[in-house]
């Protein structure tokens, strides 16, 4: 069947773009790979016969412009008419980066979203002055760590979440990796590390949070999140990259549960780590989970376990907390590999609008307590 010409659709003519990396020899070759992400990321059809209307001029995407980064490297900026997201996260993602994402040598950079596609977005329900207002935290940054590893009892986990909130860790959270293994059920771990946590928030006076892990199979993942609640849980792990950004959208948006949602980054790295393919660190750890509705995200630090620089760091923390529309600021944190030793050095390119994730790094010393209360005294100060 030949498309006909001259189709007149009501588009409102408000558009949002993508900054793309391009990696190829020629400026021409760069603008020909531009074209490609235009046509095959909204009608994905042969481009000479596009018919002539609205099809051709304002849903296929359009090259606003294009330059020379360094030999090999080029930065294309490309809008598209906000219809094609349809308003919703997934046909956004699928804009982004859908077929696109299968050709080599093309990695998004950043999203700018203008406030008619912003509007249709909640975010974070609480973000960043969220925790702390149920912290009761104003100033100093916030302290995170989990309780880990794998293979111990519930028992076991919640004597640990009990000494971590007696030294005065304000956010302890699940590993990643604690799911609901024979060895670790989930419904009991909950209950000891709740009931742990409330007895030491109730001899210190203070409020330290616990987030449970609740990435799980699509059909068990409500279930999780409300009995975390009724347990007493304060919110949750979520590994978004494993059961979907739209699934955190959607608990974020579940007006029952109201529990703020640290995002994991576990998995990440298949979108990240390539440096011509992908998502930057600040589209993947700090655009995308804000928009999902994170109120704290993840990222690998830059002296660390992971892979990382110092400049990704920063874009993340930045892309966070910028101003986006009516959307809250997520709270950044960095984590994979923070130890007390080199803790100065991070404090300095940080500042205190983080949250500072350490795990392994608290239990070198002889008492977890002790750790726990040496992290704390080092953030006291920061302001």
């Amino acid at each position: 069947m030949k498309i006909p010409e001259g189709i007149q659709l009501d588009l409102s003519g408000q558009r949002f773009s993508v900054d793309y990396s391009i990696f190829c020899l020629t400026e021409k070759e760069a603008m020909s790979r531009a074209r490609e992400v235009c046509v095959e990321e909204t009608v994905e059809f042969p481009e000479k016969l596009i018919p002539e209307g609205d099809i051709k001029n304002n849903i296929v995407g359009k090259v606003e412009h294009i330059q020379k980064v360094n030999d090999g490297h080029y930065l294309a900026s490309i809008s598209f008419a906000v219809e094609t997201s349809s308003n919703d996260l997934v046909q956004l993602l699928n804009i982004l980066y859908g077929n696109i994402s299968m050709a080599p040598g093309i990695r998004v950079e950043s999203v700018t979203l203008p406030d008619a596609l912003l509007k249709r977005f909640n975010g974070p329900r609480f973000g960043m002055n969220g925790i702390r207002e149920l912290l009761g935290v104003r100033e100093r940054p916030i302290l995170s760590t989990a309780i880990k590893p794998m293979g111990l009892s519930p028992v076991r986990l919640g004597e640990m979440a009990y000494e971590m909130a007696i030294g005065g860790i304000d956010i302890i959270k699940d590993d990643h990796g604690l799911a609901n293994q024979s060895f670790c059920p989930f419904e009991e771990r909950i209950d000891r590390v709740t009931e742990a946590i409330a007895k030491a928030n109730h001899e210190t006076g203070r409020k330290s949070l616990y987030l449970p892990n609740i990435t799980a199979p699509t059909d068990l993942i409500l279930k999780r999140a409300q009995y975390a609640k009724k347990t007493g849980a304060d919110g949750f792990l979520l590994i978004s990259s494993l059961v979907g950004w739209d699934t955190m959208r959607w608990l974020a948006d579940i007006d029952e549960l109201q529990l703020p949602i640290m995002c994991h980054p576990a998995f990440y790295g298949i979108y990240y780590q390539s440096k011509k393919m992908g998502f930057s660190a600040k589209a993947i750890y700090g655009q995308i989970p804000r928009l999902a509705g994170a109120d704290a995200v993840i990222f690998p630090n830059y002296i660390g376990r992971f892979p990382s620089t110092k400049a990704d760091c920063l874009s993340v923390i930045h892309s966070a907390t910028q101003p986006m529309g009516k959307i809250l600021p997520t709270f950044p944190c960095p984590g994979g590999g923070l130890t007390l030793d080199r803790f100065p050095e991070y404090k300095d390119v940080y500042g205190k609008d983080v949250i500072y994730l350490m795990g392994g790094g608290l239990h070198h010393g002889e008492s977890l307590v002790d750790t726990c209360r040496q992290f704390r005294k080092m953030v006291e100060n920061i302001r």
